[in-house]
């Protein structure tokens, strides 16, 4: 609820502080005298365009503060998620206006345009001859249906916007995970050929190749080799006077001065175990020497083995173990993306499971929808009939959309047609001022129970209507504003006798200057001010009549509404 409104330096205005009260408040005056500059004055505050020509001649900015108490069922999260801080419900949103640029701030808080403009739909609900903010908007009109039937069906809305919302997290998971796979699929083909590749060489043995060197040498030098080990056989035990033969010699000498110095059997002794140590050596020597021989085609089979192994070595190596190594550092890596494979299956099968089902809570949403769009159409046509228009036709359309949304598969648009003849056309194509007032009027006071706007603004509701209409009206803001904060522009006495506070704007003018004054009418001041309306300002003795005559039906109509509230 807005508690004041500060101007300073604004169209016509030098400097202005004016305070609102809950309940209907009335704004009058003669044409001109700066009404629709006050109501313009809080639409700047909500982010509506501002020009530096609506700067107030002489001075260098224009600035504009609105004080409010919020309600208790206001979401301040969002205030506070944007660093904004909320203490006591209260809230100061201020604009200012320079030449050159505009610059707008929530408790203190500088914030852009798009934010308060995005606000506003919490707090502000405007509605001119020319322009109606929330409800002409489309977009708001499936949130007005879903907000009034929250008690019918708010539980199946809230089920499906999770399931909705699972159901696009999924699909983005799966998305990205079957790009990866995209990606990968080359990776994939590599990474087997690599495990085939070393496979197929069948490595069991790190060793093997440094094995397969050496054999490769004994094969190729097995004539030198037979050579040598036969003469080395021979010089140890294989001729006269080899090596085992001294040995053997010296050993005899040796055992024969132990019988002189006992010391010598010891050296005997080891001489004795040397001996027998070559001459296993020698035999050793001897079968090596007679097994050798020449295998060309082991050789080859060799040759080709080590170039098999070669060549892994080269590229999986430096050593035949590295190459082992890489092997399965191969497959853990096929084993993660095989695993991304399992993945996406089941992922895929949850985003067949959360289409199904979201599907299924979204064709309930339309039912129930519908359902409640039928018994909504009636009753906002009715309410028109109340406002003297008894031939407009009224339709909540739910329409199905061929995907689904966050909202379902619906797009619900406000349509009315307000003369016989003529076919269902949005809000926003209806051309009388007067009319999309009256019918602003009569949405806002059935949808008053659930919408979140606790002020709403007439400017000027009363243009094209009299009499039995203005009656009507009168009645309708007395209902609305006991739920809601109304301000409301009119010239007709009929509806500024309902007010709960009474504002009159006057248009102060000498040689130089023009100023906006207000002032809160009271008793005798505002009985004055509603015979002028209802006489042109003369204030003889029947509009002063008339006027008490207002004003007593008016308190009645206002105690009955409270009543029927209550």
């Amino acid at each position: 609820m807005i508690k004041t409104l500060y101007i300073k330096n604004f169209a016509l205005i030098d400097e202005l502080e004016l305070g609102f009260d809950k309940g209907l408040n009335i704004l009058t005056g003669e044409t001109g005298s700066g009404k629709s500059i006050i109501i313009g004055a809080i639409d700047l505050a909500f982010g509506a365009r501002a020009s530096k020509d609506q700067i107030k001649t002489g001075a260098d900015k224009a600035y504009i503060e609105l004080y409010l108490k919020l309600e208790d069922s206001f979401p301040c999260e969002i205030l506070e998620s944007n660093g904004i801080e909320v203490i006591d419900k209260e809230l100061v949103i201020s604009r200012e206006i320079t030449p050159n640029s505009t610059r707008s701030r929530i408790n203190g808080v500088m914030v852009t345009q798009t934010y308060i403009q995005g606000l506003r739909k919490y707090l502000l609900d405007i509605h001119t001859q020319h322009e109606s903010y929330n409800y002409i908007n489309p977009g708001v009109h499936i949130e007005l249906l879903d907000n009034y039937g929250h008690d019918e069906y708010g539980e199946v809305l809230k089920a499906y916007r999770e399931c909705f919302n699972s159901l696009k997290k999924t699909q983005k998971e799966l998305e990205k995970a079957q790009a990866a796979v995209q990606e990968n699929s080359q990776k994939i083909e590599f990474l087997k050929f690599q495990i085939e590749e070393i496979d197929r060489a069948n490595i069991e043995n790190p060793a093997e190749y440094d094995e397969l060197v050496n054999e490769r040498s004994v094969l190729v030098n097995a004539e030198e080799l037979k050579d040598l080990t036969f003469s080395s056989y021979s010089a140890l035990y294989g001729e006269d006077h080899s090596i085992t033969d001294v040995l053997d010699n010296i050993e005899n000498k040796l055992t024969k001065a132990a019988e002189f110095d006992g010391k010598l059997s010891e050296l005997a002794e080891i001489i004795s175990s040397s001996t027998i140590n070559l001459k296993e050596a020698a035999k050793e020597i001897r079968d090596y020497s007679e097994n050798l021989e020449t295998d060309p085609q082991k050789l080859r089979e060799i040759e080709d083995r080590i170039g098999i192994l070669d060549k892994l070595k080269k590229k999986y190596g430096p050593r035949l173990s590295d190459v082992l190594e890489n092997r399965q550092k191969f497959e853990s890596e096929l084993s993660e993306i095989n695993f991304s494979d399992e993945n996406i299956n089941r992922m895929a099968q949850q985003v067949k499971d959360f289409e199904e089902t979201t599907a299924y809570l979204a064709e309930q949403l339309s039912i129930f929808r519908k359902n409640l769009a039928e018994k909504l159409s009636g009753m906002i046509q009715q309410e028109l009939v109340m406002l003297e228009m008894p031939r407009a036709k009224f339709c909540v359309s739910v329409e199905s959309m061929p995907e689904l949304g966050r909202n379902g598969y619906d797009s619900v648009e406000f349509l009315i047609s307000p003369n016989p003849g003529e076919s269902l056309k949005p809000l926003a194509k209806i051309a009388s001022g007067g009319e999309i007032s009256r019918v602003m009027l009569a949405i806002k006071t059935i949808f008053a129970r659930s919408d979140m706007v606790n002020t709403v603004i007439f400017d000027e509701i009363d243009t094209g209507i009299s009499g039995k209409t203005s009656q009507s009206v009168a009645e309708a803001f007395a209902e609305l504003s006991s739920s809601h904060q109304i301000m409301c522009i009119t010239h007709q006495p009929i509806i500024a006798a309902m007010a709960d506070r009474h504002i009159l704007i006057e248009k102060s003018q000498d040689q130089t200057t023009t100023k906006v004054i207000t002032r809160i009418l009271e008793d005798d001041t505002r009985l004055k001010t509603i015979a002028g309306l209802a006489s042109g300002f003369a204030e003889d003795e029947d509009s002063i009549n008339f006027a008490k005559k207002l004003l007593y039906q008016a308190d009645i109509c206002k105690k009955e509404k409270a009543l029927s509230a209550s």
